[in-house]
């Protein structure tokens, strides 16, 4: 009996759960068994903040007198495994916190499971601790990511009196944003689709809204941002290019509070309180943490910025986020929450275009320590919903869906400085998508998709060197084609201050972008699953695959010039084997009436290839009261079709970010922070006429060619051969804490962005040929009282 796809994608999942369940079990078992078996025992436990009981991420855990230690995870979770049987200090320290120190015995063959409530320092004194952050640096390779907390987002003089996400991204190494309104993020030459952007372990389709400098996460429910900008290892995949892995924090668990926002863009209001409160003899807890954000911009920007283009009748960004969290925590330090947001967006330019867009989901996330092996269980299940419509005059309206459920179950075990994660990933999204090209053509797609995937990484640390090779297997039940995708990075240890670092592996996706990589301004951020729909040939050759593909090779090294003062500099090739385009030139229907027609003129898509190669240069000082950080970046990218090769619009040759923040006063009341940008032109395609376009569908019958008029078509050169001008912008910032209660306190933001109001160039209308620039000098002022 024939199986249905289905039911063969059903029987493929749970063989490969079951293989990975009885792998994981008997290693558990091995594990427990060889621990009992050895003079060696286990400390393990979770680190919390004694005040909010927010675990405590990246923070240093060792041994005193000894080799032994660890650092903190995402979950505040640490484990010093293959320790010696014997009495130990046990020493916690970091940045803002006093020392927790205590004295433990560690058993033969057994776990010593704690908790540790570190203590924040009531005056912070102007002393930088590295200890943590250069450890770090030692025992992972760390080749293209970068990691964001709140604290880094703050540091950044803030677009409308509040920080964001969005805001901090383009200061990251490998990244080019393209513009203040409608703007993306495109990381070290992938594209915004090839970046996979995921929320607690769900997948987030659109993070950015129209404006361009709003993520949709507020920044106060973030713990922490990892960036991965390429080269990242087994664990992340059905992405290109780039991965961005977000993680929010859970609510207080000691008390009931919040915090509410006001500011000449957006308004907000936060609550947070434990429903089951964390004391240090207590079990388990519960905590809840809900977050609502309105942007009003539309309406004050008629009274605060009339000066703006479209000003008098409001600047077009107006959006909604909501987002709540519900958190137990155990005792043990396991933990599950469940998770649900709503994002809505609206851009509407007069005579131009009319965009909205809106997103909704929800899931639970969990981690699992067992008793007393050496083991840790993570899982996730998402369900997410977007939608987006664009409207245009003269042109029909365009539309795209996506929605679907995401799930990933990941095993961790810790064998002293060595670590082996393995795991399993199921994807599964519909698209729908409606649009027409320039020509008229109707492009459409309604497509279910299921992916499925199975990974194993180990990194060890051996002398100066550490290896952390990887293996993912990922299969696309809808394609039926199967992936086999090897990973690797690199570290050597070359002296205390000096590592050089490398890392690559081979990559690929289904999911293509609604639109086409040559549009120089595009509000329409829309998804298609990969089609079969695509010319039979590439260059003379058969195409194999409907997948995207692409190989990374990134090389680097790190210099501790001094302790408050690091160089990071990396260079990288991405090469873009298969890519899947939309078909701007397709002039007919594919059926059989056209069948002696060129595909590259009846197909819905087109293949291309490229690659993107660049440099990448950071440097960063943090000591007492200063911190700077220095960017600059050199990109190359390149896309070739069948007939043309061309650079896409984001070929940003130079970006340069420089970031500079000081705090003043006795108790660092005050902070200053400056951030300079420039980025040389982007490319564009120029125009070179104009014609008279008539409607010749349907073969031109019925068409009164000589007395019926047209519309205005026009005559464009070669693709992105013209360059827009040099982009450059100084921000600056000033903001004021102030301590009016133990449980209170009163935030202030000033903020000039774009303080000597260069004319940075949006786009230039083909037709009226007016220009429309970037955002002028804008003041803002916010205000956050917290509670």
């Amino acid at each position: 009996m024939k199986l249905s796809p289905w039911r063969l994608l059903l029987r493929l999942l749970t063989g490969m759960l079951q293989r990975l369940f009885l792998w994981a079990a008997l290693w558990t078992a091995f594990s427990w068994q060889a621990a009992a078996q050895t003079n060696f025992g286990t400390v393990r436990g979770v680190v919390y903040n004694q005040k909010s009981g927010e675990p405590l991420i990246f923070l240093n855990i060792v041994l005193e007198g000894t080799k032994y230690g660890a650092s903190t995870d995402i979950n505040g979770f640490f484990t010093i495994s293959r320790v010696p049987a014997g009495t130990y200090t046990l020493k916690a320290s970091s940045l803002g916190y006093e020392t927790f120190t205590e004295k433990i015995t560690v058993e033969a063959g057994k776990t010593l499971n704690k908790k540790i409530y570190m203590v924040p320092k009531a005056v912070e004194i102007d002393v930088f601790d590295v200890t943590a952050e250069k450890e770090n640096r030692k025992q992972e390779v760390n080749t293209g990511v970068s990691k964001v907390t709140p604290e880094d987002i703050r540091r950044l003089p803030s677009l409308g009196g509040e920080p964001d996400l969005a805001q901090y991204l383009q200061v990251l190494p490998g990244v080019v944003f393209t513009g203040d309104q409608g703007g993306q993020l495109y990381i070290r030459g992938g594209t915004p689709v090839q970046n996979k952007v995921i929320l607690d372990g769900m997948i987030i389709y659109n993070p950015f809204h129209s404006i361009g400098l709003y993520s949709v996460f507020d920044t106060e429910i973030i713990r922490n941002a990892d960036v991965y900008s390429g080269g990242y290892n087994a664990q992340y995949g059905s992405r290109i290019s780039s991965v961005m892995d977000i993680t929010t924090r859970d609510g207080n668990q000691k008390r009931h509070g919040g915090r509410f926002s006001v500011n000449t863009f957006t308004a907000k209001l936060q609550l947070e309180g434990p429903l089951r409160r964390m004391r240090e003899d207590s079990k388990a807890s519960a905590s809840y943490l809900i977050s609502g954000r309105s942007c009003y911009l539309p309406y004050s920007s008629k009274v605060l910025y009339p000066y703006t283009e479209n000003g008098r009748d409001g600047v077009p960004f107006g959006f909604n986020d909501l987002y709540g969290k519900f958190s137990i925590n155990a005792g043990n330090g396991s933990r599950v929450g469940l998770f649900g947001f709503a994002f809505t967006d609206q851009a509407s330019f007069q005579n131009v275009t009319d965009v909205r867009w809106g997103q909704f989901g929800g899931g639970t996330n969990f981690s699992l320590i067992p008793g007393s092996a050496n083991v840790k269980i993570d899982g996730n299940f998402g369900y997410s919903y977007y939608k987006i419509t664009m409207e245009e005059p003269l042109v029909k309206p365009r539309s795209s869906t996506v929605n679907g459920f995401n799930f990933g179950l990941n095993f961790s075990n810790y064998f002293s400085r060595d670590k082996l994660t393995y795991g399993l990933e199921a994807i599964g999204f519909s698209t729908i998508f409606d649009f027409y090209n320039s020509a008229g053509r109707r492009i459409d797609q309604t497509e279910n998709t299921t992916e499925m995937a199975a990974y194993v990484r180990y990194r060890m640390n051996r002398g100066i060197f550490v290896v952390d090779p990887g293996f993912r297997l990922h299969y696309y039940a809808s394609l039926g084609e199967v992936s086999p995708e090897p990973r690797l990075a690199v570290k050597c240890n070359v002296s205390e201050r000096f590592r050089l670092k490398a890392s690559g592996g081979m990559y690929a996706q289904n999911l293509i972008a609604a639109n086409s990589d040559r549009d120089v301004v595009n509000f329409f951020y829309g998804f298609l699953s990969g089609s079969d729909n695509l010319p039979e040939e590439f260059r003379g050759r058969p195409v194999h695959t409907r997948l995207q593909k692409a190989q990374h090779a990134i090389f680097g090294f790190e210099v501790d010039i001094l302790d408050e003062l690091t160089l990071n500099a990396e260079g990288y090739y991405k090469n873009f084997s298969a890519l899947t385009n939309l078909n701007r030139d397709k002039l007919f229907e594919d059926n059989a009436a056209n069948a002696d027609k060129p595909d590259e003129l009846k197909k819905d898509y087109i293949r291309e290839v490229g690659y993107s190669a660049g440099f990448d240069f950071n440097l960063k000082y943090e000591k007492d009261r200063l911190y700077l950080w220095t960017v600059y970046s050199l990109l190359y990218t390149n896309r070739q079709d069948n007939y043309r090769s061309y650079v896409p619009v984001f070929d940003r040759r130079h970006n340069i970010n420089v970031v500079a923040s000081y705090r003043l006063g006795k108790k660092k009341e005050w902070e200053l922070n400056a951030r300079w940008n420039f980025g040389s032109g982007f490319p564009f395609t120029q125009t070179q006429g104009f014609f008279e376009k008539l409607p010749f569908q349907d073969g031109g019958i019925g068409l009164d060619y000589v007395s019926q008029n047209g519309e205005l078509g026009l005559l464009l050169g070669p693709i992105n051969q013209g360059r827009l001008p040099t982009y450059h912008r100084l921000d600056l910032g000033a903001r004021w804490l102030k301590q009016l209660k133990e449980n209170l306190r009163l935030e202030v933001n000033l903020t000039l962005t774009n303080t000597y109001d260069r004319r940075n160039i949006f786009y230039i209308n083909r037709v009226t040929f007016q220009r429309v620039n970037q955002l002028p000098i804008i003041p803002s002022l916010g205000m956050s009282l917290a509670f």
